[in-house]
């Protein structure tokens, strides 16, 4: 819930994200608390703007979250990629200083796009009668009526003095109410991706994969080697990346279940591109088969085993995995390539 305040219209504010038809109202508040952190309250609307693209660059570039039909925001975020020539992983302050440094006329018209709705569309609960006349909610603004968070005019905001001290004290919990309400709007357009509140922000640092490769190499060991499902070429102990079977990108997790050891010069060229499973997946198997029965009798304490639970809840109870176990690995694995596929993963060639 958003902190209450007694002399301010709280319930308004929170008003802001109901009934959200897209995501901008989200990113353009969080790009609003952004600046107010900084010290800034009056603010230039193209600076908001570039904060909006550089707050949901990730999620849309890297983990390629779907925005919703409605949404502009999406395709406008694609469009500037293609136009800066940015990486989709650029972290968010140089996005933004990239962005504030423009002089391309196409990026400035993709920006100022938002201005067309945004702005004024916010103060929406404010106004509820003249929320459709731009130029109505701008004028009313500028006196501050019904105690609206912020002016409003052709290039700038001003936050309402009223409100600075509020917003101020109470950012950090403003941002995670924020987060969180996109978090559920994006999880309603995205229902079967995973672990959407972990694609919100791009992580300072990925966890380190020294376990899992700890966990290979004692089966890599055992076998004498194994081979690449990708490049048939033989992998030893010394000579083999850790792999992500579905891209990390898609499922946000390093469990032991989606990773196998691969040829380390093929596992950079393949990215984040899916792995197609007529192709790939029999020999997957394989080789995840073959790991769990040697973890399991050279191993037996290993926490990582927990990572299969989830798919073979009677894992503890087996030694070597009953035909069945291939389909139930695979009813797990092919709709996540599926949806990751529709939601503009590429596939290997």
């Amino acid at each position: 819930m958003i902190p209450f305040h007694d002399q301010l219209p709280i319930n308004l504010l929170a008003a802001s994200f109901n009934n959200t038809a897209a995501a901008y109202k989200f990113y353009w508040f969080l790009s609003i608390l952004d600046e107010v952190e900084d010290g800034q309250y009056h603010i230039p609307k193209q600076r908001l703007f570039i904060g909006m693209v550089a707050t949901s660059w990730y999620t849309i570039n890297y983990f390629h979250i779907s925005f919703g039909k409605q949404d502009q925001l999406h395709d406008k975020v694609k469009e500037v990629a293609a136009v800066e020539g940015i990486s989709i992983d650029e972290d968010r302050s140089r996005i933004k200083k990239r962005l504030n440094n423009s002089d391309l006329l196409s990026t400035q018209k993709i920006l100022w796009h938002f201005d067309k709705q945004v702005p004024h569309r916010f103060l929406s609960p404010w106004f509820p009668s003249i929320a459709e006349n731009r130029s109505a909610v701008y004028q009313a603004s500028q006196q501050y009526e019904n105690d609206c968070l912020y002016s409003v005019d052709q290039t700038h905001i001003t936050i309402n003095p009223i409100w600075i001290d509020y917003l101020n004290r109470n950012v950090g919990i403003l941002k995670s109410f924020c987060y969180w309400k996109l978090s559920l709007y994006l999880q309603k357009h995205n229902p079967n991706v995973p672990d959407i509140p972990n694609k919100l922000i791009k992580p300072a640092q990925r966890n380190g994969l020294a376990k899992q490769r700890k966990v290979w190499g004692v089966v890599i060991d055992e076998l004498g080697g194994v081979d690449c499902i990708y490049t048939n070429t033989r992998l030893y102990r010394d000579r083999f990346a850790v792999e992500h079977f579905i891209p990390y990108a898609f499922v946000s997790h390093d469990l032991l279940w989606n990773l196998i050891p691969a040829n380390p010069a093929f596992n950079s060229s393949k990215s984040d591109k899916l792995p197609r499973m007529e192709k790939y997946f029999e020999a997957f198997y394989r080789v995840q088969k073959t790991a769990i029965e040697i973890i399991k009798h050279k191993m037996p304490k290993e926490k990582l085993l927990e990572d299969y639970l989830s798919i073979f809840p009677d894992l503890e109870s087996v030694t070597e995995l009953p035909e069945d176990y291939k389909i139930k690995f695979k009813t797990t694995i092919e709709p996540l390539i599926t949806i990751a596929g529709n939601n503009g993963f590429e596939y290997m060639l």
